[in-house]
């Protein structure tokens, strides 16, 4: 619609937006319907082995777990948690939600990691990146959904690649502040040793930079899970459908066990990685 505002027509940035879109879905339909069946494929599995577990040895195994990399409290804060969302029936839906966030921050991982690298070595790069990543994080979530169903229809795989876009900033910023941050006659000296650019990276800066790096990705985390109820309304699975569910049908108490099952897994979640990350 050409509408004037003052003295200049209005730019119509809808239609090049829309023609663009159209532009990817007719001529990379292709890789689209790829990365659809591959993400699928690995979150159907995942979930699939997840399930195969009994419920309460997967539940022994995870509080075990948070038990070696944190503490005992942890480990039987989440036997108990997770035993408490078993007994309200939704442990298939927060294995759905694990396998959703897992996937996530594992893709988000291996697309943030090299990109805050290659920034930490680059100014002119992290010039260029920077304005990207404002964008992906002030870009409110639902936005996300919108190219998220047009290229992968519905279901888990636009929740995936939603979540990934919204998540992996914090990832992508830390990683290059940490390396930036390593203390520079640590770096001259590894020169002086005649150390390459990629031989200090592994022997100095992302070892010295691996706190700010974990951390990054702690922070990934937590996003992916608050994008689980929004992914939902897209067809993705897992707790995020019992509380969309509950909001569409005014149901206080489902609400309550979802949103309450999701704090248990967001508290989770984050201490073992903030554990990790220590360790």
């Amino acid at each position: 619609m050409d509408e004037n505002t003052g003295f200049f027509p209005a730019i119509p940035l809808a239609e090049w937006v829309e023609s663009f879109v159209d532009f990817l879905t007719n001529y990379f339909s292709i890789v689209f319907d790829t990365i659809s069946n591959v993400v699928a494929f690995i979150t159907e599995n995942f979930v699939l082995l997840m399930e195969f577990v009994p419920p309460l040895l997967l539940i022994v195994i995870i509080a075990l777990l948070a038990w070696w990399v944190v503490n005992w409290k942890i480990g039987l804060f989440a036997l108990l948690g997770l035993g408490l969302i078993n007994n309200l029936g939704y442990w298939t839906e927060t294995i759905e939600t694990i396998s959703l966030v897992l996937v996530s921050v594992v893709i988000a991982m291996i697309i943030g990691i090299p990109i805050g690298i290659w920034m930490s070595q680059k100014n002119t790069v992290q010039t260029v990146i920077t304005p990207v990543l404002d964008f992906m994080q002030t870009m409110p979530a639902f936005v996300y959904l919108i190219p998220a169903v047009v290229f992968f229809s519905l279901g888990m795989v636009p929740g995936v690649i939603a979540t990934i876009i919204f998540a992996m900033p914090p990832t992508v910023r830390l990683t290059n502040l940490g390396i930036r941050q390593v203390d520079q006659e640590l770096i001259e000296a590894s020169n002086a040793f005649g150390s390459t650019t990629g031989q200090r990276l592994a022997k100095v800066q992302i070892p010295l930079g691996m706190p700010s790096i974990m951390a990054g990705i702690n922070q990934t985390i937590m996003l992916s899970l608050s994008m689980v109820v929004i992914a939902s309304m897209v067809g993705a699975p897992g707790l995020g459908t019992v509380v969309y569910r509950a909001v569409t049908q005014v149901d206080i108490g489902s609400g309550f066990e979802g949103g309450l099952s999701l704090v248990i897994l967001a508290m989770l979640l984050d201490r073992i990685t903030q554990g990790a990350s220590k360790n």
